[in-house]
């Protein structure tokens, strides 16, 4: 193996992993639980959407990993 295609295997590597912390970052982000505008609490429905964004999100995040393991 030439150097050239070592550093790009380690760079990949790096990149794949950044990726994939920002994608489960912002999938927790947008599926944390916090009251509606001008609300200091949560109200049931609230919290069972919450819920079920976070159990979406779980498994966008197990889709997409089963997808690069596919790979």
């Amino acid at each position: 193996m030439r150097v050239e295609q070592i550093i790009n295997m380690v760079v990949r590597m790096v990149m794949r992993r950044v990726v994939s912390r920002g994608i489960d970052a912002g999938i927790d982000r947008v599926s944390k639980k916090r009251p509606p505008d001008g609300q200091g609490q949560t109200t049931p429905e609230d919290r069972q959407r919450a819920q079920q964004a976070k159990q979406m999100g779980k498994r966008a995040r197990q889709a997409a990993k089963l997808t690069r393991r596919m790979r």
